[in-house]
């Protein structure tokens, strides 16, 4: 969870890149998002970003912000649906939450510190994470075993792993997560791999150390997820500062 204020004498505009996290940005300061992407232009006060979005343009001014970014197996539960329904979409929170949206935006700007900030969004986290449905643990040991192999993991030992049939563990995991296992396994390295890259490590040495064919693999992964080139990728400062997923320059956090 990270807060954040944007405040300038022009708008800034940054690219988002999927992350496998489902994001979440409440904006507390009476401003709204102006996004760009694939499916053409959305201007909210809050935003939900499921595993598998296209990049997209996000257009910000004077914004003051909580965001919030979810493990898939929290975030079924937290928002009461399958994750496949948001699956390469960016929607509007209200649309998730209804008028409980407009709620918390409103105790958010009354709040006076991000440590009260921060709870009010634990609590209402918290409260639905309790009464949400949680995911298949199979499905949930199949996306932690991902995670912790860095997307390493041989997605066809899966199903075996948990008993269950490869198109019953498709079938799951896809609708619980989004994303088949094969394409989050991608995900999660294609994660691991521009971090790297962002730290300095040259494309050559990441496509070795994160399990890629080749250089030629990575940069096909890295397109795949982003449009753009590995080293345009390791440069985009929504990712630089991938913690606050905000560029240090943007803005006081």
């Amino acid at each position: 969870m990270a807060g954040f204020r944007i405040h300038g004498d022009s708008p800034i505009e940054l690219r988002a890149i999927p992350h496998p996290a489902v994001t979440v940005a409440v904006e507390f300061g009476d401003h709204l998002f102006d996004i760009h992407g694939a499916a053409g232009r959305m201007r909210s006060e809050s935003l939900a970003a499921g595993l598998a979005f296209s990049a997209f343009q996000v257009r910000a001014e004077n914004v003051e912000c909580v965001q919030i970014r979810l493990s898939p197996l929290a975030a079924h539960a937290v928002f009461g649906l399958p994750l496949v329904e948001l699956r390469g979409s960016v929607i509007a929170l209200d649309d998730l939450w209804g008028r409980d949206t407009s709620r918390l935006r409103e105790r958010l700007h009354h709040a006076r510190t991000w440590p009260e900030r921060f709870a009010l969004i634990d609590t209402e986290l918290s409260v639905r994470l309790r009464s949400g449905r949680a995911v298949d643990p199979e499905v949930a040991w199949a996306w932690r075993r991902i995670v912790a192999s860095r997307g390493r993991a041989r997605v066809n030992d899966l199903a075996a792993r948990t008993g269950w049939s490869r198109q019953r563990m498709w079938s799951r995991f896809g609708s619980q997560i989004g994303l088949t296992p094969k394409r989050a396994a991608m995900l999660v390295r294609f994660d691991q791999a521009v971090h790297r890259m962002v730290r300095g490590h040259t494309p050559a040495r990441v496509a070795a150390d994160c399990g890629y064919a080749d250089q030629s693999h990575l940069h096909h992964d890295v397109r795949a997820f982003t449009g753009t080139t590995p080293t345009a990728a390791a440069n985009e400062p929504w990712l630089a500062a991938d913690d606050t997923a905000w560029p240090a320059h943007g803005g006081s956090a």
